[in-house]
């Protein structure tokens, strides 16, 4: 071989090796956060309009009919002595997460949802709702045309439904209004939290600090102290902004426990990358019963007094697939996914195999039924 064909051949070899540690490794403000810095959720109580004859009837829904002549005297009508049978309002309850650090003024996104009887919100604006906070201050304003995923229509005989049409999302539908105080200022101690907990994975982030900060400050600034806190201690000359944004642009490979979880409703099989598979052998068979009704009418002689009866016919066929008996053992996860689709199998049949194996003691993974 032509020596620059060597060179170009060990160049390529080289840069798929550093792409597949690159792809391997993450940063650390994708796997952990800094604890005490977390969003608040929001509720209001509002009224959405609009709505083409789909809304509340206020006879069976009698919040919707105080909520709507509570709204009309705040504007100067008053309603008090009439008797409302409006269906184009719905009563909605209203929720939204304030993000760390909103300011005033910056829009956050909410979600709509019917309280009511009504059966859809689609074409609905709703009115201006506060969404107050668990101390019950007042933290945002929202309002805005709702964006309906799901529709839903009726007729006489027949009624067709897509989605959920008494749900609905605004996009940057609420306006701040009051700040959250400054939870980074009250941290009197600086910890990270992994999202997954894991030993392995909180001792490599805390030694990926320390190799930075020894490098950079001469001081180690981290410590597991279990399995999901890291504590930090910032340097002096540092601002707490400036030490976290320094700490979580650094990469790590994070570590799991191998574990395949199964939905046995829709027939998905995840399996982990460190799932292993000791040799066994397995074959897999299908038996299929089909019951067959073909029922007679005994019609009685002409003349005679006997009566027409229904005589039962039941035919009943078995039949019972081929199994094959395959080995399958898991180095690895390309191995273990390579013997499962030798044999060929849909989703239910690889379930049943894997909790077969797990039972016989040879899947060396924690098996997660869901």
């Amino acid at each position: 071989m032509p020596r620059f064909l060597m060179a170009f051949a060990g160049a390529l070899a080289l840069a798929l090796g550093l792409a597949s540690v690159a792809e391997a490794a993450v940063r650390i403000k994708d796997i952990a956060g800094l604890q005490g810095i977390r969003d608040n959720q929001l509720v209001g109580y509002g009224l959405v309009i609009g709505l083409q004859g789909t809304g509340d009837s206020v006879r069976n829904s009698p919040f919707t009919g105080q909520a709507l002549q509570s709204m009309l005297d705040r504007l100067g009508v008053n309603v008090r002595s009439e008797t409302l049978r409006t269906r184009n309002v719905a009563a909605v309850i209203v929720t939204a997460d304030l993000p760390p650090f909103a300011g005033r003024g910056s829009r956050i996104d909410v979600n709509v949802a019917s309280l009511g009887d009504a059966t859809s919100l689609l074409g609905g604006t709703l009115v201006v709702t506060s969404l107050a906070g668990p101390d019950g201050q007042v933290y945002a304003l929202a309002q805005g045309r709702l964006n309906v995923s799901g529709f839903s229509i009726q007729g006489d005989a027949e009624r067709v439904t897509q989605g959920v049409a008494t749900a609905a999302r605004i996009p940057g539908g609420a306006l701040v209004e009051r700040l959250v105080p400054d939870q980074l200022a009250s941290l009197h101690v600086l910890s990270l939290e992994l999202r997954n907990p894991d030993f392995v994975t909180a001792a490599r982030v805390a030694g990926a600090i320390n190799a930075y900060t020894k490098k950079q400050y001469d001081m180690a600034a981290a410590f597991a102290t279990d399995h999901r806190t890291i504590s930090l201690t910032k340097p002096l000359q540092l601002s707490t902004a400036r030490f976290i944004a320094e700490i979580e642009r650094l990469s790590i490979e994070p570590d799991s426990p191998a574990r395949v979880v199964v939905d046995e409703r829709t027939g998905t099989v995840v399996i982990g990358r460190d799932v292993k598979v000791s040799t066994v052998a397995v074959t897999h068979g299908n038996l299929t019963v089909r019951v067959t009704e073909t029922p007679t009418v005994s019609q009685p002689e002409p003349f005679s007094n006997g009566e027409t009866v229904v005589t039962p016919r039941t035919t009943v066929d078995a039949v019972q697939g081929n199994g094959r008996l395959a080995i399958i053992q898991g180095a690895n996860l390309h191995t273990l996914v390579r013997g499962l689709n030798q044999i060929g199998l849909k989703p239910n049949g690889i379930i049943a195999i894997l909790q077969a194996i797990k039972t016989a003691g040879a899947l060396q993974a924690d098996l997660v039924v869901q």
